[in-house]
């Protein structure tokens, strides 16, 4: 079918929107592929970092969304953001560690090296479900040591189909605490999956585009710094009060492609 509406591309994040911890909410392929039919682009935009590319690309596979070429994670502009060749202690997990040694960096992992006492460039931090004291012990020391700490995200929680769980943004925190320090956060809505947007979808009219997702502190403020449309979405962990004025916004993303559509 050819293109049937002026929106180009929408970039769709996945947590909350396409499905809650890999299991689908109810009508999000079929929209996906309305989507599609009518010429617009989906690029799939999340703030995960903890799983790899190929992974991400197969969790979608098996609800009948091909995304092969159209994920972009965290880690990615995480790793975009390293130096290549550089040393980076690494709090996270197998996604983000993929990323840093496809961009050419020496990665240890920092439950490798417990009390570890070496140099290291940067700390790179996301979601890691073995982080305790030690490995909180060590990124600051390594911080304070001189190490640029990396954050992939600073998202303090995602959803899932028992509720809201601690997010990468939670671990990163408590080592920003811990090391007195700001850290460099990679992930929507900073500039660096920003970059990763633009160099995808190329010299696009931001009218032609639309962020969709369900949290406004990541997906409404990456839409204002793309400067596209925002579409809010009810099936993750936001609100419906928390609907920024001007939003698009409907219960789920099968709603939404409604609205987008019309």
């Amino acid at each position: 079918m050819g293109k049937t509406t002026s929106l180009s591309a929408v970039v769709c994040d996945l947590d909350g929107v396409v499905w809650l911890s890999h299991r689908e909410i109810p009508g999000a392929s079929a929209a996906v592929s309305r989507l599609r039919e009518a010429g617009v682009r989906v690029l799939f935009v999340t703030n995960a970092s903890f799983t790899t590319r190929t992974e991400v690309e197969g969790h979608l596979a098996a609800i009948g969304i091909d995304a092969v070429g159209d994920v972009l994670t965290s880690a990615m502009a995480a790793a975009a953001t390293v130096r290549p060749g550089s040393s980076v202690l690494l709090c996270g997990g197998a996604g983000l560690r993929e990323e840093l040694e496809v961009a050419g960096c020496r990665v240890t992992a920092v439950h490798e090296v417990p009390g570890t006492r070496e140099s290291y460039d940067s700390v790179v931090v996301g979601l890691y479900r073995e982080f305790d004291y030690q490995a909180l012990e060590d990124c600051m020391r390594a911080v304070r040591n001189g190490a640029l700490l990396i954050g992939s995200n600073a998202d303090n929680s995602y959803p899932t189909p028992d509720g809201p769980v601690p997010g990468g943004g939670a671990v990163l925190a408590a080592i920003a605490v811990a090391a007195g320090v700001e850290p460099v956060v990679c992930g929507k809505p900073h500039e660096p999956m920003a970059r990763l947007v633009r160099g995808r979808l190329g010299d696009l009219d931001p009218a032609a585009l639309a962020v969709v997702g369900d949290k406004v502190s990541t997906d409404g403020l990456f839409a204002e710094v793309l400067g596209c449309r925002f579409g809010f979405v009810l099936s993750g962990v936001g609100a419906r009060h928390e609907a920024p004025a001007g939003c698009l916004l409907a219960d789920d993303l099968a709603g939404m492609v409604d609205r987008l559509l019309e």
